[in-house]
């Protein structure tokens, strides 16, 4: 989950809401997130929310205030406190009941209270039996906050606490924390088209062995999440890797080079802005084999013979618009800019992101990258080595920039 660590929410501030399911506890996780990120928290406790986790262990984790009931506390109106000083509310375990009330807009307790007076961004995410969740006064209520602009984080499938199956988990965590932080987030990149590629492309050259290279896709994927929380709709290529993205990106898997060429060729012509992140092979082995290779062949050793794999970002940028704009990525381990340079001319980019491998700190595998900027502007900017989220939140601002 750390490709969602943005740190750029300092001075934000979320309203926390925690209602009587037995997925409670899972909040102080999320609560735990957000203060990680230097997001102000406060939360509120329904009665029924304070039978299953105490108050304490929140103000514990960080928030504050932490309130326990209507009336309770030296502030008369603290019904309207998170209207006036919050950025986001989100509720979450969110039962049957507290979305009958929001529904109903009704105002019998402190938290549905504070949720009909919020006047920004709402966050959902129910928990409850599945047989609850299909219940078609669930199903009404549900529909009727959605249309009203509600941010809801449906409920997954799985076995409930009670033993039951179905949907009505609780939403994984990572879920529910992007979609605070998309409502936390300028929208900049709003109704974007963007294409991302990352990930390492695997070449086989028999059934069970490849070619490929130490890149995990942490860095396309904090690219995605961050143009995806500003309002991005992102298109992600990817080859294999363990990255989770919202819901809402459109993920196509792919292996081989020539798979994410023939991707990209396709979605190209209808994307605003591509950042071309993914770690491709430049050749590929020629099967020596179509099964397993054995020893016992080649007791001697033996030798690959390797062909070229298409360009996928020159082929791009030749196809490209003029109202569309190119990033690409140079991993170097000597010569960066000049490198760098010449694949900014050569492949018609309007941005390359030079980045140094070949040391701990930088590159594949890594949480950090050390990089130098280039654009068609001529400008050469060199940053310091910072988290991939962050490199990855100031790559959109520069792009934004030209």
């Amino acid at each position: 989950m750390d490709h969602l660590h943005f740190p750029c929410f300092l001075g934000k501030r979320v309203h926390l809401g925690i209602t009587g399911s037995i997925a409670a506890f899972r909040a102080l996780e999320l609560l735990r997130l957000l203060v990680g990120l230097d997001i102000q928290v406060s939360a509120a406790l329904t009665e029924a929310a304070q039978q299953f986790i105490r108050p304490l262990s929140f103000e514990a984790l960080g928030a504050s205030p932490v309130q326990r009931g209507m009336f309770q506390g030296e502030d008369p109106f603290q019904h309207l406190e998170p209207s006036h000083v919050s950025d986001c509310m989100a509720i979450a375990p969110a039962t049957a009941d507290v979305i009958s009330r929001l529904a109903h807009g009704m105002a019998s307790d402190l938290l549905s209270c504070q949720a009909l007076a919020f006047r920004g961004p709402l966050v959902v995410a129910p928990a409850m039996n599945p047989a609850m969740w299909a219940a078609p006064a669930t199903k009404e209520n549900w529909k009727k906050l959605l249309d009203r602009g509600v941010i809801g984080v449906a409920p997954e499938s799985g076995q409930a606490a009670c033993g039951d199956t179905g949907q009505g988990r609780l939403a994984k965590l990572e879920a529910i924390l992007a979609e605070i932080l998309k409502a936390l987030a300028p929208k900049d990149l709003d109704g974007k088209k963007i294409l991302i590629t990352f990930g390492p492309t695997r070449e086989w050259f028999d059934s069970v062995r490849y070619w490929t290279n130490p890149s995990t896709g942490r860095m396309g994927a904090c690219l995605a999440a961050a143009a995806w929380m500003r309002g991005a709709r992102v298109t992600a290529v990817c080859g294999p890797n363990a990255f989770w993205l919202p819901e809402s990106v459109e993920r196509i898997e792919v292996e081989s080079a020539s798979q994410m060429h023939q991707a990209c060729q396709e979605l190209w012509p209808d994307m605003d802005m591509g950042c071309l992140c993914a770690a491709v092979a430049d050749y590929r082995p020629k099967p020596c084999a179509d099964a397993k290779f054995k020893k016992r062949n080649a007791p001697d050793g033996f030798e690959l013979k390797f062909t070229p794999n298409p360009d996928i970002l020159k082929s791009l940028g030749k196809n490209k618009k003029p109202d569309q704009m190119l990033v690409g990525f140079a991993a170097e381990a000597v010569d960066l800019l000049d490198n760098a340079a010449a694949k900014l001319e050569s492949k018609n980019l309007d941005m390359i992101v030079a980045n140094q491998v070949g040391r701990s700190d930088s590159g594949f595998a890594s949480a950090t990258n050390a990089i130098t900027l280039l654009d068609r502007a001529g400008r050469r900017e060199t940053w310091p080595v910072l988290p991939k989220t962050e490199a990855a939140w100031k790559i959109w601002d520069a792009l934004l920039q030209l």
